[in-house]
């Protein structure tokens, strides 16, 4: 705890700087050494098992949490993993190997996956978030809870 007490909870607006990084050291994301992120605990920002990190937690000072991939991006879902014909690819974006798609989702919103493999008539898009079956380090420093 600092020493005014301070700790974040849910519905807090923070200013933080964060690194994400693999469990050998390859670094995925950082602001350290940059522009801070400003973001509401809650809003959905973050993957909620990151978000659930900065609860509770300290301004100025630094933490890291390792996660096993369960507790960060989860473990794939082979049913996130869909075959879809080519004529629903917009004519822009080619359905190739490593491309990433958004498709518009009925009930509004958009869903991103990679393409995995490729046929005449279809396509195989993997919707599991990039970093599923990953385990990762995540840094955190708070700089600022700002309540109003």
């Amino acid at each position: 705890m600092d020493e005014l007490g301070e700790m974040t909870e849910y519905g807090d607006r923070i200013v933080l700087d964060f690194r994400l990084a693999t469990t050998d050291g390859q670094e995925i994301d950082s602001t350290f050494g940059g522009e801070p992120i400003t973001l509401r605990l809650g809003d959905g920002v973050l993957e909620p098992n990151l978000e659930q990190c900065l609860v509770g937690i300290s301004p100025r000072h630094r933490y890291v949490f390792s996660l096993e991939a369960d507790e960060a991006f989860g473990v794939s879902d082979p049913e996130r993993v869909l075959d879809i014909p080519l004529e629903s690819f917009p004519a822009a974006v080619p359905a190739e190997p490593g491309s990433l798609i958004a498709f518009d989702l009925p009930e509004g919103g958009s869903a991103g996956g990679v393409v995995v493999e490729r046929t005449p008539t279809h396509a195989r898009v993997d919707f599991n978030h990039p970093l599923s079956d990953c385990p990762v380090v995540f840094e955190v420093e708070i700089r600022e809870i700002v309540r109003q």
